[in-house]
């Protein structure tokens, strides 16, 4: 298909109108929905409402059985491998401060 001029785009639109008795576009659909900023708001109370909570803790519990938990050999994995991590990150952090130390006391201390 040959590319088409606004015009021609427009022409073809409002003919399509014309035979189906309707607007087509998909714009003037949209601009006639109700934007969320002109609804009318609703008065703050400070409360919810019961519904609302329990639907809440519903869709909360729905999704926690959604969840894929450890087993224990999993948790036991993953604690060995955090306390490998904090082992070394310690060991690292020790050994450049025992390094840097002489620096700190000598130079930018200057005692």
């Amino acid at each position: 298909m040959a590319k088409q001029t606004r015009g021609q785009r427009r022409a073809r639109r409002e003919k399509q109108a014309a035979q189906s008795g309707g607007v087509v576009q998909r714009a003037r659909a949209r601009q006639q929905q109700v934007r969320p900023s002109a609804q009318p708001e609703k008065r703050q109370t400070g409360r919810k409402d019961p519904v609302q909570r329990g639907r809440f803790i519903r869709e909360a519990w729905a999704e926690l059985k959604k969840v894929e938990w450890p087993n224990q050999t999993q948790v036991m994995q993953g604690t060995v491998v955090v306390l490998i991590a904090c082992a070394i990150v310690g060991a690292f952090l020790f050994g450049a401060d025992q390094v840097f130390k002489p620096f700190v006391r000598n130079v930018l201390l200057g005692q």
